[in-house]
């Protein structure tokens, strides 16, 4: 099953459209044991580098793949649980000037990730179809909890391709 238009803004579709699969949990736990392997790759000392100035360092990519994968989170089990409330939006760049990734060791931040993963395949997995196709509102826009799975899967691997492709990981 998957997401339909209507069901999530166009802006997702980015993120969407990654997703082959027709079972983004699926996607969830190949991403995840790939992105691990590919991000233990990664030396410390690129790190802390960023591609250009004013880009994000790649810790702050991981962390900031962390953040936004809580956030969905937060949207997915809102709107599954049926509460009807319109759910803000997030300044990325906010979260990632605060993010404090100076003080944190790349393994620490891998780690993050990981356990964030574990948590939200844990989490989609306790939603029935019905509760998948539930819909809210979220930054002024309609989303359904499936879109939000396919979103979170498709963000790590836009990320992920970001810091292949201009960071040259």
């Amino acid at each position: 099953m998957r997401p339909q238009p209507g069901d999530y803004t166009p802006y997702f579709e980015t993120y969407i459209s990654l997703i082959k699969d027709d079972d983004f949990l699926s996607a969830l736990e190949k991403n995840h044991t790939e992105t691990i392997t590919f991000l233990k790759s990664i030396s410390d000392e690129k790190a802390d580098f960023s591609y250009a100035p004013g880009k994000w360092s790649v810790k702050q990519v991981i962390i900031h793949i962390s953040d936004c994968e809580r956030v969905f989170n937060y949207r997915a089990l809102s709107i599954a649980r049926g509460d009807n409330v319109a759910l803000p939006g997030f300044n990325e760049n906010i979260y990632a000037d605060n993010c404090a990734p100076e003080k944190r060791s790349l393994a620490d931040v891998i780690e993050e990730f990981s356990l964030v993963r574990q948590n939200t395949i844990c989490l989609f997995r306790t939603f029935d179809n019905a509760m998948l196709s539930r819909r809210g509102v979220s930054n002024n826009n309609p989303v359904t909890v499936l879109a939000l799975g396919y979103v979170t899967a498709g963000h790590e691997m836009h990320h992920l391709n970001v810091l292949r492709d201009r960071y040259k990981l």
